[in-house]
Formats: C-alpha cells, sequence, structure tokens
C-alpha cells in the first residue's frame, strides 16, 4: 500500500507540474525570444523525474525556421539526473542546418529481470555524451553532412555479485568516438511540429579505436515520416524507423525508441519500429493526440516473425502550441508498452 501510495503521490504531482507550467507558459508574451518549459516524466524503471528546459530563440533569416539554443536539467526521486546544453540553428536561407550539444548524468535503474538474462539488478548507468552535426542543402528539399558523436558510457551494478555477470553479458559500457554521413530529403512546413510533407534520413556513424574509442563498429539508421492534414488543422503523422549495428558492443547495441519502454531495457543488435499518431486540434492552441506503434529487436531479420521479438505501444496525449510561429509544443504523453512498461511524459516538442 505505500509503495501505491507514493506511486499516486508522484504522479498527482506530476499532472499538477503539467498544468501549472502550461498555465505559466500561457501567460508567456508571444514575442518573447525566451522559452521556458518545465519537464516531468514517471516510469516504473527510473521513477519521477522533474526538471525543466530554458531556451532562447532567434531567426538568422527570414527564409530559415527559427533556430534554438537551450539549457535541460532533470532530477528523479531515485538520485538520477541528466543535464545537457543543445542547440538547432539554420541560416542562410536554410542552406546550412547546425544542430549538436553535450550531456551528462547518472541514471540508477532497478530490474525484476535485467534484459531477459534472469537477473534482478540495480544499475548505475553513466554518461558522457556530445556530438554535432551539419547539412547543406544541395537541391530543393534534399541535404547532406555530416556528423560526429565522442561518448563516455559505463554501467555499475549497486551489487557486486551481479558486477561480474553484467561483463560477462558484455554490459560494462564504452568509451568511444564515431564520425559519419547523413542524407536527408525534409519538404515538411515545419521541422519542429509539422502538418504536412515528409522526412526520409539515412545516416551512419563509424566508431574506431583510431579515433580514441575503446572498440570498432558501425551503426547505420533510417527514418521515414509523413504528415498529412485533414479536416480543421487535424494531422495524421506516422514513421518508420530502423537501426542497424555491425560488430558493435552489447552496450551499443540497439533499444526501443517507443514511448512507455526505458532506453536501454531491451537490447538486440538491430531495431525497426512504426507508429502511427492522430493530433485532433480541438483549439487553436491546443490538440489531443492518440497514438500506437510496435517496435522489433532483433539479429536477423527473421526474428521479426516471431511475436517475442515485438513490443507494441498505445498512449493518449494532450499538446499545447507555446510559439505556434515557431513550430514550438508541449505535450503531456502517457504511454502503455507490454507488462509493466508504461511512462507519463511532460516534454518539449513533438515526440517526432
Amino acid at each position: 500500500m505505500k509503495e501505491r501510495t507514493i506511486r499516486l503521490f508522484s504522479v498527482g504531482t506530476l499532472l499538477w507540474f503539467a498544468l501549472h507550467g502550461v498555465a505559466l507558459a500561457q501567460e508567456e508574451p508571444a514575442r518573447s525570444p525566451w522559452l521556458a518549459v518545465p519537464l516531468v516524466s514517471s516510469d516504473p524503471k527510473v521513477g519521477t523525474s522533474f526538471g525543466g528546459m530554458a531556451g532562447y530563440l532567434h531567426s538568422f533569416d527570414d527564409a530559415s525556421p527559427v533556430s534554438l539554443f537551450a539549457l535541460t536539467a532533470k532530477y528523479s526521486n531515485t538520485d538520477s539526473f541528466t543535464a545537457g546544453l543543445f542547440t538547432q540553428t539554420y541560416f542562410g536561407s536554410d542552406r546550412h542546418r547546425v544542430s549538436g550539444g553535450i550531456a551528462t548524468g547518472k541514471i540508477r535503474n532497478d530490474y525484476d529481470d535485467f534484459l531477459g538474462s534472469g537477473l534482478p539488478a540495480q544499475t548505475t548507468d553513466d554518461l558522457r555524451f556530445g556530438g554535432a552535426r551539419y547539412l547543406y542543402r544541395i537541391a530543393d528539399g534534399w541535404y547532406g553532412g555530416v556528423q560526429a558523436v565522442a561518448t563516455n558510457y559505463v554501467i555499475q551494478s549497486e551489487d557486486a555479485a551481479i558486477e561480474g555477470d553484467l561483463e560477462i553479458l558484455g554490459l560494462t559500457g564504452f568509451d568511444s568516438n564515431g564520425i559519419g554521413l547523413v542524407f536527408t530529403f525534409d519538404n515538411r512546413d515545419n521541422t519542429r511540429s509539422p502538418t504536412h510533407g515528409r522526412q526520409v534520413a539515412i545516416n551512419n556513424l563509424a566508431y574506431r579505436e583510431a579515433l580514441g574509442g575503446d572498440a570498432s563498429f558501425d551503426v547505420y539508421q533510417f527514418k521515414y515520416r509523413e504528415y498529412l492534414p485533414h479536416g480543421q488543422g487535424h494531422v495524421l503523422a506516422y514513421r518508420a524507423q530502423a537501426r542497424f549495428t555491425d560488430d558493435a558492443p552489447e552496450s551499443a547495441y540497439s533499444s526501443i525508441a517507443l514511448r512507455g519502454y526505458t532506453r536501454g531495457n531491451y537490447l538486440a543488435p538491430n531495431s525497426m519500429l512504426v507508429e502511427a499518431e492522430e493530433r485532433y486540434r480541438i483549439h487553436p492552441r491546443w490538440s489531443l493526440a492518440g497514438f500506437a506503434g510496435a517496435a522489433c529487436l532483433f539479429d536477423g531479420m527473421s526474428d521479426c516473425g516471431e511475436s517475442d521479438s515485438w513490443y507494441p505501444e498505445a498512449g493518449l496525449g494532450v499538446i499545447f502550441d507555446l510559439k505556434p510561429a515557431a513550430g514550438m509544443v508541449v505535450r503531456l504523453n502517457y504511454a502503455k508498452g507490454e507488462e509493466d512498461n508504461s511512462g507519463l511524459y511532460l516534454a518539449f516538442g513533438q515526440a517526432f
């Protein structure tokens, strides 16, 4: 009963922060270049997290989307924390797109069955990350560019006996640096909250010991997103994406990139997902959302023919247009996965 009471208290507090944060956002002057958003999440593995994002908006020219410079920080009731700086910039009449960020964090997880190994585990994931991407418009809607990533990721167990088992499983983390190429087609009307258009993106990251990392391996990613307007401001959005690894350590395996699941709770060399979301406008600045999808984790494609390799997800959300002209939105989502996987999130930006 005590655990349930704490859980209900956390969810109630989360909802209060959500409504209070949206109310504050609604009072913010529409033309202010500053942005302040509460960030809250609750899931069975990490607990309830509270934090915020502070950002500055700037338009380099009338033909480019609005650029964003932001600081984020979150802290949970399990003593987990994350903090980061990031930017999304567009300039030169949208010929140039530069994005990047740095982040640090300590994430404590409590698993009843860690990665299907049958082992209960309390782990602490230490994260240091830095990355950047540059895109240049080579034709109407077509962009090409480069990206680079440097990461220091370490998994430790609270139990010394489990620590040895994690090493056997290959889940001790890694230091690695990677570079890669990016190609994308993007004719969306807004890069942050599209109402029509599509985006197709292909990129790779080549992690190499020669770049100062612990391991040499490759990651390939594909994304497809499309947005179909209908009715009075409603949008049907759907996406498909895949991530493939070659010779990667298990700590760099693919995970489930769906709401309702904790990243890293399930891993496999490769992953793919499909998801659809209906965004139903009920007011010039408010929308309701319903979404559903599924992800497959696999070694070989034949694995996706087995039901055990699929992880379903469904949920509901409320969307508030914080800065309509810039496509800045705040969302409150509840998502349910299989078994005890679920999550409640107050987040900045659309899920896709």
